[in-house]
This record gives structure tokens, sequence and C-alpha cells, in this order.
């Protein structure tokens, strides 16, 4: 029987793809851009920040250097001139805290199990910025822990931060449950440590597992499962 759930925050339970589009919407109107290019500009941003998280996950560029390089790589690249990137990423980060907006379903889900399990945050941002996020979304009250990565030099998928949380909360593998929405951060690093999963897809789309993720599977002796909905998480909770 499951005890302790642990959830990533951005995209599971906080909107992430949502509140950043609006906040970047916010800092490009203060800055004066052109209004008809902000979707080729929310696009290009998004892929430079994907792939520079991806870099901080492996340890290969700094925290400082993703702050200096999102917006500088994609005003380069749309060739926009004289906006300091670095000042426009502390502009962003100002505003992002102050968007509320959850996922679907996710504020009913948490009132539905905070009297049954203990919960808990694991998330990759930054300090600054995810405590703040809680706080404004008055998501702080539901969660036992706040796990950030920056602060335990250990961002998902790396094993030390879900041996720490697993220590910290006194939770045992079998008693917890994994839930995000990013396979390669949240659900393999789970896995990894022998941890049970749901993978939640945020957007929406298909639930089936590709080959390779179905090998990932077999080869696991945890348990993983695939929903589009969260309100369809209890649904486990009950039989496991």
């Amino acid at each position: 029987m499951y005890k302790h759930l642990f959830f990533d925050l951005d995209n599971t339970i906080w909107d992430f793809d949502l509140n950043s589009y609006h906040a970047l919407r916010e800092v490009y109107d203060q800055y004066g851009l052109s209004d008809g290019e902000y979707e080729q500009f929310n696009q290009v941003y998004n892929r430079n920040n994907d792939h520079l998280w991806e870099l901080y996950r492996k340890h290969e560029i700094t925290k400082a250097d993703l702050a200096a390089s999102r917006f500088s790589l994609t005003f380069e690249e749309l060739g926009i001139a004289k906006i300091d990137g670095a000042e426009f990423n502390h502009h962003y980060l100002e505003r992002m805290p102050h968007q509320t907006r959850l996922c679907k379903g996710a504020r009913e889900l948490l009132d539905q199990l905070a009297p049954s399990f203990t919960m808990h945050i694991i998330t990759n941002g930054f300090v600054e910025v995810q405590h703040k996020k809680m706080a404004n979304s008055d998501l702080e009250k539901y969660f036992a822990h706040v796990f950030i990565s920056e602060e335990l030099k250990s961002p998902k998928p790396a094993p030390e931060i879900y041996h720490h949380a697993l220590k910290t909360s006194n939770a045992r593998k079998k008693e917890s449950l994994m839930i995000g929405d990013s396979w390669d951060v949240d659900i393999l690093g789970a896995m990894g440590v022998g941890i049970d999963q749901v993978h939640f897809v945020h957007t929406g789309g298909t639930t089936e597992f590709t080959d390779d993720e179905q090998t990932q599977i077999m080869q696991s002796p945890t348990r993983t499962w695939r929903f589009n909905q969260l309100a369809k998480i209890p649904g486990i909770l009950r039989k496991y």
C-alpha cells in the first residue's frame, strides 16, 4: 500500500507551459517587441531552454550559464539586438512566481489525496522561484517536504535526489509512488532507484508506451502507469 506520494511540480501540478507563456508575454510586451512575432519568439525560446536544461541536468553547464544563455541565444537567432539576455531573464523570473495556473484537476486531486497520503515535491526548478510559485498558488499546505535539486546539487534523474527524499521522508520504496510528466527525468529516475511511477501526459496525448519504453518497463521490477488525466490516479491508489 502506498503511503508517500512524490510529485514533480512543473507540468504535473503547476502548469509550467501555460504560466511561462503568459509570464514571457508580459516581459516581451514590456520591452516593446513586435506583437505579431511573439508565438515564434516563444517557440524558439522553449527549444533553446529545453536544450540548456538538458545540459544542466547532465552537469555540462551551470545555472548561471543557463540563465545567461537561454534568452541571448533566442535574441541572436531571431535577430533581436540591444536587449540584454541576463536582464530579460531576471524580469522573466520575477514574473513567473506570480502565475498561478495549475494543471487541470490538480487542486481537486490534492484535496482528495491529502487526508490519506503524505505528499512531497521533487523538482528541478530554481530555489528562488519554486518556493514562491508554491506559496502564491496556495500549494505549500499539501506537502510535507519540498526537495529542490539546486539545494541538493543533484537534479533528477540522478539517484541521489531520490535517495535523499526517501531518507528525509522516512519513506520505504515499496510504499512510495513518483508522479511526474517527464519520462526521462521523473519516470526513469524513480524507476532507477526502485520507486513505482505514474507518467502524467500533461498535454493530453496518447497513453500508449513506445517499444523502447516497454523494454525499460519490462527490465524494471517497479510498476509503471501512464495517464493523461490526473483524475485517474486515485484509481490505482485504491488497488495498491
